[in-house]
């Protein structure tokens, strides 16, 4: 399979090494392509190697697991596919960003919640990111990590979420604006990270090209960036044959 962590993220295998319920795994040449699904809110195809090699991957992957799904890697060769296959576009850019390094301690005091601290998170979500694909309860989604008030009021949270042997996902990072500029954000998504790079060996997340003070808070938890985008098929376009 190779060590390119999106590739191994999309897998989501099993205690036996298989790929998770409904993945499809397809290989030719130096390319690899991973057909996953529901996986961080969508259908994905995880997508690796030179384009030659990638296109009759995806071509196939695209007719067998369906037009929902969206191939995503590489921000070049993700246009490379689009160029090739009729009705493919590709969307704006974004960052994958991964870690193998556990971060430092976060100075602030954070722990996993318990039930009664996901209810509370699920206000948060409400509140101020309801469109965030990891929330509590949702399948999915592992487990949370929260830092709180001098009250006990939760003001921060992060997610371990579809998380998978060989590389843990950080996901559904959000703070109280009444508490931003704390570092709350830093301080659980290193302690997140901390816990995903030493069950799972490393640690990703996706986030927004243009989110430069997120991207910054990962930054400084040790994660680097990779030029990612991702492609769908136009609704009047057919999976290609």
């Amino acid at each position: 399979m190779g060590d390119e962590a999106h590739v191994v993220w999309a897998v989501q295998a099993r205690p036996d090494g298989r790929p998770g319920p409904g993945v499809r795994v397809y290989r030719a040449g130096a390319a690899v392509a991973v057909a996953s699904p529901a996986l961080s809110g969508r259908d994905r195809i995880a997508v690796a190697g030179p384009a030659d090699d990638a296109l009759p991957l995806v071509r196939q992957a695209l007719r067998e697991a369906g037009p929902a799904y969206r191939p995503f890697g590489d921000a070049a060769l993700i246009a490379a596919l689009a160029r090739a296959i009729p009705g493919l576009e590709a969307g704006p850019p974004f960052c994958w960003m991964e870690t193998s390094r556990v971060p430092d301690r976060p100075t602030q005091a954070v722990r996993w919640l318990d039930s009664a601290g996901q209810r509370e998170a699920c206000a948060l979500f409400d509140r101020h990111f309801p469109g965030s694909y990891a929330q509590p309860g949702r399948p999915g989604v592992h487990r949370w990590a929260g830092a709180h008030d001098e009250a006990g009021r939760l003001l921060a949270v992060a997610a371990d979420a579809w998380s998978a042997p060989g590389c843990g996902f950080l996901a559904g990072v959000v703070t109280d604006p009444r508490a931003r500029g704390r570092g709350l954000a830093s301080a659980v998504s290193r302690f997140v990270t901390a816990a995903l790079v030493r069950h799972r060996g490393r640690a990703a997340l996706m986030v927004d090209e243009d989110n430069a003070p997120a991207i910054a808070v990962y930054e400084r938890t040790g994660m680097t960036r990779r030029r990612f985008a991702a492609a769908g098929l136009t609704r009047r376009a057919s999976p290609p044959g």
